[in-house]
Parts: C-alpha cells; sequence; structure tokens
C-alpha cells in the first residue's frame, strides 16, 4: 500500500464500504477512456467512473471553459442573473424538447430528486410519492426515501407517504408469469402499477418517479409501450409522471434524454452527470411549462447556495456543445450495436452469464448460478463469501474497470469509446468470464 492510500485511508472515510480493508487504486493520470495507476498500470474505464463521464478524460474543451468562467467570476449568488446561467438553460431546455420548460439548477442527482419531490407536491398540492422497487435516486433523505434498493435502509424507518412498486423486470417475473409477447410484459407491470395507485388513493399522489432506464439496479429498459401506459395513468388521476435521467441522460442511450426514445414527454425530469460530465458538479430538474408557469404566482420554495454555479453551467455549455460538434451521439449508436452484439455472444457462450441489457452505451451483465433456473450468482442485498468484490478484483488485474451492484457489473463507458476500444475490453470480460465459469461448476 502506497503512501498516498495510507495517508487516504487515514483522513478520508470513502463510499459505501467498511473501510478497514480497503485498498483503493491510486491513480495518477486519466485521459480519454483510460486512468493510470501509480505503478503505470493503464485501466479500461468501463463504467465511465459513475456513469458520468460520457466525453472521457481530460476533455480540453471542459476544461478551458471551465479555466475561462473561474478568471471571469467564479462565483455568483443564485439570485443573480448571469450569461452562462442563462445559456445553459436554454441549452438543455432546447434539447430536452420540453417547449416552454424550465430549469432549476442544483448540485448533484440526489438534490435534483430532492427538489422534484418538492416541486410535485406543490403544484399537486398531495404528498403520496411513488417510486420503483430497485431503483436508485440517491442517498440524501428525501433522495434515499425515493430509493427501491437495500441502500435506503439506513434511512429507514422512513418518511411517511413514499410508496414502493414493481416497475418491469420480466426477467425476474413472478415463475406464473408466461410473456409471450413484450406487449404482455407492459400489460401486467401496468395492471400492477394502476391497482396500486387506487390502493393508495389517487387523491392522495403527487408523483410517480422513475429511472427512464433504470441504471445502477440492472439497466432495465421500459418494454414497449410502457411509459406512454405510466403517462397515460398520470394524466388520468392526475399525477406528475417524473423521470430520473441523472444516468440515462445527455446521450447514454444515444438521444439527449432516454424519454425521447419513447412517445412520451413527462412533467418533471431530473438530471446531472453527463450535463457536465464530472467536470464540475452540477445538476437540475427540468420542469415543464405547466409546472413552471404554476411558480409564476407561487412561491418556489427551493434553494441552494451553489445552484446554476457559474463554472458549472459553463462546462454544462461546453459539453452540450461537445455532444454536438464531435458527434458524440452518432458514435453511441454505431459502438452501442457492436456492444450489444458483443454481449450476445458472451451470454451465449459463459455459463455465468444469465442476461445482457443494453440501450446505447448503456449496458448490464447479470451473473447466475444456473441459466435454467436462474438463480443469482449473489442472493439478493447479500454477498457473504465476497464473490462480486472477487470478480471486480480480476477484471482489474486485466485492467478493465467497472462497478458491481447485486449479481451484477456494468458495462457503460465513456460515449466517445472506439469500436476497437471495445472490443479490447471485452477480451478482458471474457477471459474473466471464463474463470466466473469454474467458480459455478
Amino acid at each position: 500500500m502506497s503512501n498516498v492510500v495510507e495517508m487516504g485511508k487515514k483522513y478520508n472515510l470513502y463510499s459505501w464500504s467498511a473501510q478497514r480493508n480497503l485498498n483503493p487504486i491510486n491513480v495518477v493520470k486519466a485521459e480519454g477512456i483510460y486512468f493510470w495507476d501509480e505503478d503505470g498500470k493503464k485501466y479500461y474505464d468501463m463504467s465511465a467512473q459513475l456513469v458520468n463521464m460520457n466525453l472521457g478524460h481530460g476533455n480540453k474543451k471542459l476544461i478551458q471553459a471551465i479555466k475561462d468562467q473561474a478568471e471571469k467570476m467564479a462565483f455568483l449568488a443564485p439570485s443573480f442573473s448571469c450569461d452562462v446561467r442563462t445559456e445553459a438553460a436554454r441549452k438543455i431546455v432546447e434539447v430536452s424538447g420540453l417547449e416552454g420548460a424550465k430549469i432549476f439548477f442544483t448540485n448533484a442527482g440526489a438534490e435534483a430528486n430532492e427538489n422534484a419531490i418538492k416541486m410535485a407536491k406543490a403544484y399537486t398540492g398531495k404528498w403520496k410519492i411513488f417510486s420503483m422497487y430497485r431503483s436508485y435516486h440517491g442517498a440524501t433523505y428525501g433522495a434515499a426515501n425515493l430509493t427501491g434498493e437495500p441502500r435506503r435502509f439506513i434511512n429507514e424507518p422512513g418518511i411517511p407517504g413514499f410508496i414502493k412498486f414493481d416497475g418491469p423486470y420480466p426477467y425476474r417475473a413472478p415463475k406464473a408469469c408466461k410473456f409471450e409477447k413484450e406487449e404482455d410484459i407492459t400489460e401486467f407491470y401496468l395492471e400492477l402499477l394502476e391497482n396500486q395507485i387506487l390502493y393508495e388513493g389517487p387523491q392522495h399522489i403527487a408523483a410517480i418517479f422513475m429511472e427512464t432506464v433504470v441504471g445502477s439496479n440492472g439497466v432495465l429498459i421500459p418494454p414497449k409501450g410502457y411509459l406512454e401506459g405510466v403517462r397515460a395513468l398520470c394524466d388520468k388521476y392526475d399525477i406528475c409522471m417524473v423521470c430520473d435521467e441523472v444516468m440515462a441522460g445527455f446521450g447514454r442511450t444515444g438521444k439527449w434524454f432516454a424519454f425521447q426514445n419513447w412517445d412520451v414527454k413527462p412533467d418533471l425530469v431530473t438530471f446531472a452527470k453527463g450535463v457536465t460530465c464530472g467536470y464540475v458538479p452540477l445538476g437540475g430538474v427540468i420542469a415543464s411549462k405547466k409546472i413552471a408557469d404554476f411558480f409564476d404566482d407561487n412561491k418556489m420554495f427551493c434553494g441552494l447556495t451553489y445552484s446554476a454555479h457559474p463554472m458549472g453551467c459553463a462546462a454544462a455549455i461546453a459539453a452540450i456543445d461537445a455532444y454536438k460538434e464531435d458527434k458524440v451521439f452518432e458514435n453511441v449508436l454505431k459502438v452501442g450495436k457492436v456492444l450489444g452484439e458483443g454481449l450476445e455472444a458472451l451470454k451465449a457462450k459463459h455459463p455465468c452469464v444469465g442476461d445482457v441489457r443494453y440501450i446505447g452505451l448503456f449496458s448490464i451483465v447479470e451473473f447466475v448460478k444456473d441459466k435454467e433456473t436462474r438463480e443469482p450468482l449473489v442472493p439478493f442485498g447479500k454477498d457473504p463469501e465476497g464473490i462480486m468484490p472477487k470478480i471486480l478484483g480480476m477484471l482489474r488485474a486485466e485492467g478493465f474497470y467497472t462497478y458491481a451492484h447485486e449479481n451484477m457489473i456494468h458495462v457503460s463507458p465513456p460515449l466517445i469509446i472506439t469500436e476497437q476500444e471495445l472490443k479490447e475490453a471485452l477480451q478482458m470480460l471474457d477471459k474473466v468470464m471464463d474463470s466466473i465459469d469454474n467458480m459455478i461448476k
């Protein structure tokens, strides 16, 4: 263990971990889709850090924009107007396609969801909030109550009115379900949702929150017609439809926002990560016209010291320009096709791979002990033998960096990755899967 790591452990607390046995990689350099440790080992960043560095490491356009803004004006209280605040908001509304919308800027995704909760409750005058099991919306108190997986448990007993529902996950649907076509999946899960709306009282429900494409909990892609069905239920019962695009937004699926892959327009959209690609913290809420108009005459009880931070806004402008100028989304669609084909080939080859799911450059590999029974490699919410950390260790030894959640690993690299770089990384994954196959024999 190097001195930097040793001193880091002495003075830092690291996320989501028992601290004693940690041995974090000491990163000394990063460029493009790669980073290097202190020993000179090169890693393929196959999760784009936390699925946020969409434009990769060392992007000169973003760096220059941040430098220029720091020299001009590093900070300004959010009650003031300035050029980068106006332009960043204008650009985000423009690419969202939500005409007449407005932006409330936050520091990150969790705060975006916190403020979307408040906006939905204020607009509707109602108090219950629906969100999916197997979802992650952030670790602050309100966002953690939205979250539908075990990371919320530390925040429980929770806030009254936060209700969980089962979203589409056909690979792990109840055994009695025999779906013959995609529309059957949609019909089943929409019926479950409407029943729950009626059980909870639509007159009390302010919002239904969804990760448009569920991220860390499995890259769960909504089946045909599902989002349109949720939109119809929200309209029927006067409920706000909120799409959490913190991970799926800004090109991850090949569109500016994932909801644009379907025929829906949400009432509120939360974003962060890819808006600045991690170069400066920034998030926000896109409020549709009807909700933005509501706050013309009704006080909006949302505020943050660093809301619409000038350097964050400058980075957002540069990122949006870079996505366009460098034709990044075209690359997502082209290389994403290679990713899908590569993952399907690995699924066919390896007994340990139960399922793969992918859209654009957003994908997951789900490991199982048995393909027939679909028994997960580790039980839900548990990993008593530390199997997933062992797999991550084997991948890192090959130079393939990503993270795991439950029995799954992410393959969601920077959106600038080339076909050749992707194929090289998938070869590393293939090699490690051979070892996992031997583990489950």
